[in-house]
């Protein structure tokens, strides 16, 4: 029996991680997906067409590919080799055809719209309305109503569009892996003692000396203090041609036929373009609405941005270098300049934010917030850097939580939030199993700059919204709702480590124990909303072509197009975009994001906003407060619009004034 389909009798339902075989996987998923087609065909064709009969039934019907593709797919993001790399590229096409199998069965199609047409009578609660409801517009926004050529055609589009979002991640992880820099001793020496670390774990890594990778956290911190201009410049274009290198692993055909199939997949439905018909379900609906909120913010980042540029060029000039500032040298004269005038020094700042002392204050914060424990479990998990937690509230058990912080060559960059199993009552309680991954330089201890630790927030902001699900219907549970609403939990709990009490109580001396120094702590906070000119500028170019490369018709060159809207933005010179077209997981790796990477931006109103709900009751802590906010935000999930939620919530929407106020914004505005 293949141990993936067995019942995994381990504590907490984990899965038998130290039992898996990778030669175990490709025969579950035909096994789970021979399943799920039988039941999902039961309910097609049998004599049921009330709601539990249904959308109940079609809710459990997919159990087991639920389990193996939650487990294979966690897998194969944080710790990928060659056999996952392959089975991904495999099931693809298999999963998109199941899939599209699914929401083209005409008579699964008929009852589920008889359902829908009939509401009123079947005495539904609430929660089953907004479930049936979300099943309805899901199969119709997958093509349920389209019948002949229409219906095969959306078919193979969606199928060679999974197939080409797979490839993109391999292409951008392969490119990732294939660089790097060995460091010469001077430039080693050079550096901060945390960066020597680094650099040295990650040559190691590969069996060298110290090498500068692709990393984020290894990367950035070499941008910012490394004065050898020559090695920013050739570390920074590295890092910005990710996926643009020619040969095999190069992503900008797959970005051109990826944004021709999502137009010809929208116009298909009936929908004038790809932005119409992913952002109809979203809060912002129109990207109308969304090129409105960017703009209104992009005005008063690049006016702070400009000035700052100047600032920083002038420092390089009095460096002795002539001509413009470069994209490989703001990072590092803008360290120079927050020293200067924050007199504050990454390099004195990390140890007072190591990864233990940053995790306790993330723990600490929900246990104040929620009433939630933790305790930490033994494995094995998946890897071993891995660890996990049981959460737990008034010694019920609310979900088990793992940990995955350090960057590795099998890791996909970034970090995420996802569940190896998630939150429902059907059928009997179902706790969640939550991950976080992160990319964090490992070291001895491993120490945080201040943007990781948000990271190390923001991730966990997501796990609460897993965690604290509680609702029937795992289709609606935990985070899933509107894209452009599920940073709100994430990006809120960032605000919780710029209390400076969280940080009084857990910023401490990673060698002495010594907390923080006040002075050090308030020029820390003092300091919090610098470079945001630089930071929002990089952010809404990106988004802004997302939304651009999506709004009327497709490119045919997808690189000229997005220089054109960083033109119309009038885009600073020493400033590029956060993620660059061939490397743009977020919007092309799948379409999660595709016309929606905006949504941190929007996410960001409401974050705003919501943390001054804290601030007005005078308590970061504020018990009511944070019972409104685990009542309508992150236990309710899915179950009503986004809008709605957050209106029972805090009683109002907030304007863009709040992301002003926050990102100091507001006196270039």
């Amino acid at each position: 029996m293949n141990v993936l389909l067995d019942r995994w009798d381990t504590p907490f339902g984990l899965p038998p991680f130290a039992a898996i075989r990778d030669e175990d996987f490709g025969p579950a998923f035909d096994v789970a997906l021979d399943r799920a087609r039988a039941a999902i065909l039961a309910i097609a064709e049998g004599p049921g067409t009330s709601f539990a009969e249904v959308i109940e039934a079609l809710e459990l019907a997919e159990g087991d590919l639920d389990r193996v593709s939650g487990l294979f797919y966690n897998l194969a993001g944080a710790d990928s080799n060659d056999a996952r790399e392959a089975l991904m590229r495999e099931l693809a096409p298999k999963l998109s055809a199941f899939s599209s199998e699914v929401t083209n069965n005409k008579a699964l199609w008929a009852k589920i719209d008889a359902l829908w047409q009939g509401r009123e009578g079947l005495g539904l609660g609430a929660e089953q309305l907004r479930v049936l409801e979300l099943y309805r517009r899901m199969f119709l926004r997958s093509g349920a109503a389209l019948e002949g050529a229409a219906a095969e055609r959306l078919t193979a589009v969606k199928a060679r569009l999974a197939v080409l979002g797979t490839q993109f991640s391999q292409n951008l992880l392969a490119d990732e892996r294939a660089w790097h820099l060995e460091l010469a001793p001077e430039d080693l020496a050079a550096l901060p003692g945390f960066v020597q670390e680094a650099a040295q774990a990650a040559g190691a890594e590969k069996g060298l000396g110290p090498v500068v990778t692709l990393n984020r956290s290894l990367i950035v911190p070499v941008l910012q203090f490394s004065p050898n201009r020559a090695l920013r410049e050739k570390a920074y274009e590295a890092w910005v041609a990710r996926g643009a290198n020619g040969g095999e692993t190069d992503n900008r055909a797959i970005a051109a036929e990826t944004l021709a199939l999502r137009a010809e997949r929208a116009a298909l439905l009936g929908y004038k373009d790809f932005a119409a018909f992913k952002l109809e379900p979203e809060m912002a609906r129109t990207p109308e609405a969304v090129r409105d909120l960017l703009l209104r913010v992009w005005a008063p980042a690049r006016t702070k941005a400009l000035a700052d540029g100047a600032v920083l060029q002038g420092m390089l000039h009095a460096d002795g270098f002539a001509g413009p500032l470069e994209p490989w040298d703001w990072r590092y004269y803008s360290e120079k300049r927050r020293r200067a005038e924050h007199d504050l020094d990454e390099a004195a700042l990390k140890p007072y934010l190591g990864l233990e002392s940053m995790l306790g204050a993330m723990f600490d914060c929900a246990s104040r917030l929620f009433g939630l424990e933790f305790r930490e479990i033994e494995g094995p998990f998946y890897h071993p850097d891995v660890r996990g937690w049981e959460v737990t509230r008034g010694g019920t058990h609310l979900a088990v939580f793992l940990g995955d912080y350090f960057a590795r060559g099998s890791k996909r960059s970034g970090a995420w939030c996802s569940a190896m199993r998630s939150q429902r009552k059907l059928g009997g309680e179902v706790r969640p199993i939550v991950v976080n991954v992160c990319n964090f330089a490992k070291g001895d201890p491993c120490l945080l700059s201040y943007d990781d630790a948000r990271t190390l927030f923001h991730e966990f902001g997501h796990a609460l919204h897993q965690m604290l699900s509680d609702v029937t219907y795992g289709f609606i549970s935990g985070t899933s709702v509107a894209r452009d609403f599920v940073e709100l939990p994430s990006q809120l709990y960032e605000h919780w480590l710029e209390v400076p009490s969280v940080l009084e109580a857990h910023a401490k001396h990673y060698l002495t124990g010594e907390p923080m120094p006040a002075d050090m702590l308030r020029r820390l906070v003092a300091a919090a909303t610098y470079d945001q000119g630089f930071a929002t500028v990089e952010f809404i170019a990106s988004a802004m072509v997302d939304l651009e490369f999506h709004t009327g018709s497709p490119p045919a060159d997808p690189m000229q197009k997005q220089a054109e809207v960083l033109e119309s933005l009038g885009m600073p010179r020493a400033i590029r975009m956060r993620h660059a077209t061939p490397h743009f997981s977020h919007v092309f790796s799948g379409d999660g994001y595709s016309s929606g990477y905006y949504s941190y931006m929007w996410s960001e109103v409401m974050d705003a906003d919501a943390f001054a709900a804290f601030e007005e009751a005078g308590d970061p802590f504020d018990p009511e407060v944070a019972a409104r906010l685990e009542r309508f935000i992150l236990s309710a999930g899915g179950s009503e619009e986004a809008e709605a939620l957050y209106l029972q919530f805090r009683g109002r929407m907030p304007g863009v004034e709040a992301l002003l106020k926050g990102r100091g914004l507001l006196d270039a505005a």
